[in-house]
C-alpha cells in the first residue's frame, strides 16, 4: 500500500492512527518529539506483523520538519495530528501559552503540509488535518485553543480552492473529545475515561480517509 506520514504518533490518537494504517497493509512514518512514545508504538506495531519506522521531529521548527521528509522517499498520505491544549480563562492565559497553541497546532500543520507537497504531488496523494469540533464553534474556556483550530480550519478550506487543479487532496477532520493522554497535563475535562476511545475515531477516519473534503465524526 502506501507511505502515510502521522505527525505526534506517539499516544493517542496519533498512536491509535498508525495502528489502523499498519493493519491495513500501510508503511507508517511515526513523528513526535519523545523518541521513548514513539518506539512503543513502533514495537507494537510490529509484534502485530506491520510497519513501522521512528523519525524524531518538531513540527513547529522548519529544519526538523525537512530532515524528517528528507527520510521518505515517497509520502502518500500525510496526517497532521500534532497538536497541543491550551484551556483557561482568556484573562488567565499567557503569551507563551498563545504561542506554544499556535506553534503547534497551526504553524505545525502549515509546515509539514507545505514541505510535504511537493512529494505528495508526485504521488497524486493526501493530507488529513485533524481539528476537532473546536474547529467548529466557539468553547467556554478554550478561546486559544478554537482559535487555533479555526485557523486550521481555514487553512484546510483554502487548500480546497488552491489544490483544485492539483493532484493533492486535503481532507478535514472533526471530532469531539476523546480518552487520551490530551487530557494529562489539564483539569479542563472531569473524568476523560468517560470520553470515547481514539480506536473507534481512527477506524473512522480510515473508512473515510478517500480524498474527500471533510470527515465527520461529531458535529
Amino acid at each position: 500500500m502506501g507511505n502515510v506520514v502521522i505527525t505526534g504518533a506517539g499516544t493517542g490518537l496519533g498512536r491509535a492512527l498508525a495502528h489502523q494504517y499498519a493493519r491495513n497493509q500501510h508503511q507508517v512514518f511515526l513523528l513526535g518529539r519523545t523518541e521513548r512514545n514513539l518506539l512503543l508504538v513502533q514495537n507494537e506495531i510490529q509484534q502485530d506483523g506491520g510497519n513501522a519506522e521512528v523519525i524524531i521531529c518538531d513540527v513547529t521548527e522548519p529544519a526538523s520538519v525537512t530532515e524528517a521528509l528528507r527520510q521518505v522517499d515517497q509520502i502518500d498520505i500525510v496526517i497532521n495530528n500534532a497538536g497541543i491544549g491550551v484551556f483557561g480563562n482568556l484573562l488567565d492565559l499567557t503569551p507563551e501559552d498563545m504561542d506554544s497553541a499556535l506553534n503547534t497546532n497551526v504553524k505545525g500543520t502549515m509546515l509539514m503540509t507545505q514541505l510535504a507537497f511537493p512529494k505528495l504531488r508526485e504521488t497524486g496523494g493526501r493530507v488529513l488535518n485533524v481539528i476537532s469540533t473546536a474547529g467548529l464553534r466557539g468553547k467556554k474556556n478554550e478561546s486559544i485553543y478554537c482559535a487555533s483550530k479555526f485557523a486550521v480550519r481555514g487553512f484546510t478550506e483554502s487548500l480546497h480552492k488552491e489544490w483544485d487543479n492539483e493532484p493533492v487532496s486535503a481532507t478535514a477532520v472533526y471530532m469531539g473529545g476523546m480518552n487520551t493522554p490530551f487530557w494529562s497535563q489539564t483539569d479542563h475535562v472531569d473524568s476523560p475515561e468517560r470520553l470515547k476511545g481514539p480506536e473507534g475515531v481512527a477506524e473512522q477516519i480510515f473508512k473515510e480517509d478517500d480524498g474527500r473534503e471533510s470527515i465527520y465524526i461529531d458535529r
